[in-house]
């Protein structure tokens, strides 16, 4: 089986051409980004091809491929949405198109529980079935659901191109930190400091949950969708649900409660002053999540995490505090920060 991954380079890429070449019905990976890495892997191929429209034939990168798995994706400019857009959205409808010309066998596209409309009001986790509209006050979740809206007619109309989405929680690692870093917070979260027992105080958010899932698991499931006969959507998070009271025992910190609309004020002004890259309509989308019920990645897929949501942020907290990463550009260490 010859397989092809978009954004190979990336936090969830590297994780996923990693699984590949250890399942034994994948003979090839070809590794696609905007840029070849340093970073060798054996048994994976790199390309350098940019899914922007104008950008290359992807149908000639993919023929002869059995399955492409779709990961490339922009965060920032986050104050050009239209930026993203480009990229995300018209850059992912040209490689859906590109694998129907082609004649792949198998599209792994990646959504994330960002699809989701906001979760029911008494909590209770969701499956697949639950609406994707996103939120539309954050650019991420609104490329996030266009894409699925696009998958609902992309479907049925290329019957024999069997198409699964992934929609995992929040994934970490440690070799993702300092990407994940300059994406989220910029460069002035002091990341030498984010340590057990370096942090005094960390801000309670009231209402904040959320699921975190490590990568190398998510890219199991990736991979088990890549070989199994499935279709359709699978959710991916890990137990148990997560909290920044639950941060801040991991880092030794004391807990301060901060109501959600004063955190949304102070983010939104460093956001107006470009000195945080995080939207503030992203943090509203998140205190607005569903938790997510993995029942059929579980089932379907004889998937489950090896790592808890508490191991996969703990293990991504030390790698921020020692400033890790990877011979990749989007994840090395001393890479210069995207403008938000």
């Amino acid at each position: 089986m010859r397989v092809v991954v978009t954004g190979a380079t990336g936090n969830v890429g590297t994780s996923v051409v990693r699984a590949l070449v250890r399942d034994r019905a994948v003979t090839d990976v070809l590794g696609v980004a905007r840029r070849v890495p340093d970073l060798r892997i054996g048994g994976v191929r790199w390309a350098a091809a940019d899914v922007d429209p104008g950008g290359p034939d992807l149908a000639g990168l993919f023929a002869g491929a059995d399955a492409v798995v779709h990961l490339a994706w922009k965060f920032q400019p986050t104050h050009d949405p239209v930026e993203t857009w480009r990229t995300n959205v018209l850059g992912s409808v040209r490689v859906f198109e590109a694998c129907a010309r082609a004649g792949v066998h198998c599209l792994v596209h990646a959504s994330s529980v960002g699809a989701y409309s906001p979760g029911p009001s008494d909590g209770r986790p969701v499956d697949e079935s639950w609406p994707t509209h996103g939120w539309p006050g954050a650019a991420y979740t609104r490329e996030k659901a266009y894409l699925e809206r696009y998958l609902d007619g992309f479907q049925p109309a290329h019957p024999d191109l069997r198409v699964v989405r992934m929609r995992p929680s929040f994934l970490f690692k440690e070799e993702a930190a300092s990407e994940q870093r300059r994406i989220f917070a910029g460069p002035l979260l002091p990341w030498r400091v984010v340590r057990p027992g370096l942090l005094p105080v960390l801000p309670s958010v009231k209402g904040l949950r959320f699921q975190a899932l490590h990568t190398d698991d998510a890219a199991e499931a990736y991979r088990a969708a890549v070989v199994r006969p499935v279709r359709g959507p699978f959710n991916l998070a890990a137990d148990p649900v997560l909290d920044t009271d639950v941060l801040a025992r991991l880092l030794r910190a004391r807990a301060v409660p901060v109501p959600a609309g004063a955190a949304r004020t102070v983010l939104a002004a460093a956001w107006r002053l470009r000195l945080v890259p995080a939207a503030p309509g992203l943090f509203d989308a998140v205190l607005r999540l569903p938790l997510l019920d993995s029942s059929r990645a579980r089932e379907e897929l004889d998937w489950a995490p090896s790592w808890t949501s508490e191991e996969a942020i703990g293990e991504f907290l030390e790698g921020l505090g020692r400033g890790a990463g990877l011979g990749t550009p989007p994840l090395a260490a001393d890479a210069a920060p995207a403008e938000a």
